[in-house]
């Protein structure tokens, strides 16, 4: 294009119920936002996806919804790294690790009931000192989904750390060329990697699904 520009790659990553990860598609956009995935979930679904139980995924606006309004059955879990992260902006940095500590208690919890207990504790704590918090917490609906599953994978499902590791992986390999001089050039890079990917654990089932 003449010019050099960073631009989103947007990457779906699915484990079937036997446990067996894989890229399902993926994406380049000017920038990311939550329609450029529901074009992704629509494409994946006329290709034979038609059921989903669980989404997991950061904080994107708007970006539940999407997924909800092409799989209308599923659940969505919001990565509680994501959720921490936000938080402890709200808060100085002398109370962060107490607050880090009070949260870390609320995402293990054995029990949904529990968690939103830990979580009205924790509001109430800081009602006074840190408002926002409450703000933050207002709408629960994804916050303690991955509760519902079985309890050998709930590690695996509370946060967004599988996709986030495939993107770190990505982003080494990605250091090691200076740019890419077109689309083609990087399509070619980004399917050879996840090609590999899907093959390295199309036999390896993630953990606690076995």
């Amino acid at each position: 294009r003449d010019s050099v520009s960073k631009e989103a790659l947007h990457i779906l990553v699915g484990i079937t119920p036997e446990g067996f990860k894989e890229v399902l598609d993926y994406r380049l956009y000017p920038t990311e936002c939550a329609e450029n995935y529901k074009e992704m979930l629509q494409d994946i679904y006329k290709r034979g996806c038609h059921e989903v139980l669980l989404f997991v995924s950061d904080g994107l606006q708007g970006l539940c919804d999407r997924c909800l309004e092409i799989f209308p059955h599923a659940r969505h879990q919001s990565c509680w790294v994501h959720i921490q992260r936000n938080v402890l902006r709200l808060v100085s940095n002398k109370d962060k690790q107490e607050v880090a500590d009070a949260l870390k208690a609320v995402y293990q919890c054995k029990t949904s009931e529990e968690a939103n207990k830990a979580l009205d504790d924790l509001i109430d704590t800081y009602r006074d000192k840190y408002p926002k918090i409450r703000d933050r917490f207002e709408n629960r609906d994804s916050l303690f989904s991955w509760l519902s599953f079985p309890k050998a994978i709930q590690c695996s499902i509370y946060t967004s750390n599988l996709i986030e590791g495939l993107n770190k992986q990505l982003k080494r390999k990605i250091k090691q060329k200076e740019q890419f001089p077109n689309e083609a050039s990087l399509e070619r890079f980004v399917c050879t990697q996840f090609m590999e990917y899907n093959q390295r654990f199309s036999n390896r089932i993630h953990r606690g699904f076995n």
